[in-house]
């Protein structure tokens, strides 16, 4: 049970770094920047109180939720991450490379969540 909470603490953590970076990065004017610190503050809510046996379940695929939301947030950067790497001109490089990396962390959370329900569903059930 813990596993996953801790992981939840790890990638909200990893979003409120990537949100504050890059908010500092782009000389703190634009706030738009700050979306990822956002929805890490809310998985690292959501980690806490998946701590709980009692709102494990539902803190745990309201998380899962999260990083669905935050990986369809991010499918604009991740379609402009060729261009930027091709050397294309791009008006907000700095928001592509952001936006890229929290859909490639909400991916794999995504994916790791999954994967835990996959295996809590085959787990013996408990007394």
């Amino acid at each position: 049970m813990s596993n996953m909470s801790n992981l939840t603490l790890g990638y909200g953590a990893l979003l409120v770094a990537l949100g504050v970076g890059g908010f500092v990065a782009t000389g703190a004017t634009h706030k738009t920047a700050l979306i990822p610190a956002g929805f890490g503050a809310v998985a690292i809510g959501l980690g806490l109180l998946a701590k709980q046996e009692r709102y494990h379940m539902h803190a745990m695929h309201a998380a899962a939720l999260l990083g669905v939301l935050g990986f369809a947030g991010s499918v604009p950067g991740l379609l402009k991450l060729p261009t930027l790497l091709s050397g294309g001109d791009l008006e907000r490089p700095a928001a592509v490379i952001a936006q890229s990396l929290m859909g490639a962390l909400s991916a794999g959370y995504v994916a790791l969540c999954v994967r835990s329900f996959i295996a809590a569903r085959r787990a013996p059930a408990r007394p």
